[in-house]
């Protein structure tokens, strides 16, 4: 029997009726609606908090025979059918001031059709609060509350500051509806990707849970090792057939493109699940997870951040730091590690530091080749995209010369001029075309008489490298050796060379380089 991937389906009533597989969560389901009230979810895109929200839709509403077989059938015996608003904020490309206003006001009125009411104000807040108390009436049972992406409206202008605000106040009074009709209210979940804005879009609301850290809940969305077996075994056999690779080798193969999402410290890492069924349906080991969307939003904070996109795959935070939602400009990592492309790699208790860097493959390639389209904006894309794989093979096997002739001819098809502080962006595009290829790069390694701009490690060769700007190779050169840059690896088996570049930014091209070796 052929197995129905869910890939893309959010409804909870569509997978159970049309026999797609179903990855049980109901478990989880029913401690989070037995043991509390208000509840707040943050979680990437696309990684199940609709289809989780579709679910307690379907749980309020008594629809008992979905669940049958699944774990939550053996906890819950009423099957309680209560009045359930359910609003999802995606879908809406908010970039006017009317959008947002256009939109609660379709979801409104199909409210109050529904409870045959009449609008007794403009209000958004007003209006929803009346809807509650009607619903309330004419059920005679308390309202269920599910708000999906609550802050898309603001966080599609974090670059448009006036607009966002302008939005976040007009949320601020809607979700206010929350604490006023408390009485009438039996359960209320929101999830969004990011907690930016959180603090005062829920300004007053003290009684919201923020279950986005904590350890009971890791799971809650995405997809654990032990369901991966437990759910997709054979799934995997057939896809580790299809490649001629062990059953072993291709469960590695899924686990270092698509898992490593950690929500916890002390959590188990998980599988994104939409790139892994989509993986799974068409057995290749796609970026899935980026093809539905480029993180463009994220490159224009980077842009205007004196953020070192070099340390990204390194960083060590305080916890606080994972929950802020201050100014993004000033510190993108609470946004990257809430949206996904950052997560949690460890923990030191003794300092209390966590440290971040990318879930897994698919993230990695797919976010810095999001930021090389930033950095360079190749005139032929498919060309450059060649080189790369010839450039990684070049400093594999030792032929520096062959590296560089690639690398230049690769910034001769770029048409973006680096502008700002020409020495760091070009420092940056260097790092970001190395760290793609796979190589082991570091950025400024300290020394004893300065830092060295760029240093590849491979397992036969290293390579040290300096960039200048408006200069000459031959300069750059000169301070590899008054600096004493290879003295660190002076007692180094490996064969090292010394590689001086010089950048023009009149020309946008690498000006001239030399090697030494």
């Amino acid at each position: 029997m052929t197995m129905l991937y869910p890939v893309g389906i959010q409804s909870f009533k569509e997978i159970r009726e049309g026999g797609y597989l179903y990855v049980d969560k109901t478990a989880l389901m029913y401690n989070l609606v037995s043991t509390g009230k208000y509840y707040f979810l943050s979680r990437p895109r696309r990684f199940g908090k609709s289809l989780l929200t579709s679910t307690l839709e379907a749980y309020f509403k008594g629809e008992k025979e979905l669940f049958r077989g699944l774990a939550i059938e053996s906890f819950e015996k009423d099957w309680t059918e209560y009045p359930v608003l359910h609003i999802d904020f995606s879908g809406v490309a908010y970039k006017a001031e009317s959008d947002l206003q256009k939109m609660l006001n379709q979801v409104l009125t199909e409210w109050e059709d529904k409870y045959g009411i009449t609008a007794q104000s403009d209000l958004p807040g007003l209006r929803f609060r009346q809807i509650i108390d009607a619903a309330y009436e004419v059920t005679g049972r308390k309202v269920v509350v599910l708000i999906d992406e609550y802050g898309k409206p603001v966080e599609d202008n974090l670059t448009n500051e006036e607009l966002g605000e302008t939005y976040r106040t007009v949320l601020q009074g809607f979700y206010s509806t929350l604490k006023v009709k408390d009485e009438k209210i039996k359960f209320a979940f929101l999830t969004g990707v990011s907690k930016i804005g959180k603090v005062s879009v829920f300004s007053g609301m003290n009684n919201l849970r923020d279950i986005s850290m904590v350890l009971q809940y890791a799971e809650l969305c995405g997809i654990s090792e032990t369901e991966l077996q437990e759910y997709f075994d054979e799934s995997i056999a057939i896809m580790a057939n299809e490649h001629k690779i062990s059953k072993e080798t291709c469960y590695r193969k899924l686990k270092e493109q698509y898992d490593g999402y950690r929500f916890h410290p002390d959590s188990e890492g998980v599988y994104n699940p939409f790139s892994l069924l989509n993986a799974l349906q068409d057995r290749e080991y796609g970026n899935y997870w980026f093809e539905t969307g480029t993180p463009s939003m994220l490159v224009n904070v980077l842009r205007k951040t004196t953020f070192d996109i070099t340390t990204l795959d390194n960083q060590e935070v305080i916890a606080s730091t994972l929950n802020g939602a201050d100014s993004i400009v000033d510190n993108p990592v609470p946004l990257l590690f809430q949206t996904g492309y950052l997560t949690i790699k460890s923990y030191d208790p003794d300092s209390r530091l966590y440290t971040l860097g990318y879930p897994n493959g698919e993230v990695k390639e797919g976010f810095l080749n999001s930021l090389i389209t930033y950095y360079l904006r190749s005139s032929n894309p498919e060309e450059s995209k060649a080189k790369v794989p010839k450039m990684r093979t070049a400093l594999i096997k030792g032929r520096p010369e062959d590296f560089m002739n690639y690398l230049t001819a690769f910034f001769a098809n770029i048409s973006y001029q680096i502008q700002g502080n020409a020495e760091k962006n070009f420092q940056y595009a260097m790092y970001i075309i190395l760290d793609l290829i796979g190589m082991d790069v570091q950025v400024e390694r300290a020394t004893s008489s300065g830092r060295i701009d760029l240093t590849v490690q491979t397992k036969d060769y290293i390579y040290i490298i300096e960039l200048k700007i408006n200069s000459s190779a031959e300069k750059a050169l000169q301070q590899i050796e008054e600096k004493g840059y290879a003295s660190p690896f002076a007692t180094n088996p490996r064969k090292l060379y010394k590689i001086g570049i010089n950048f023009s930014t009149a020309t946008r091209c690498i000006e001239d380089w030399k090697i030494v070796g």
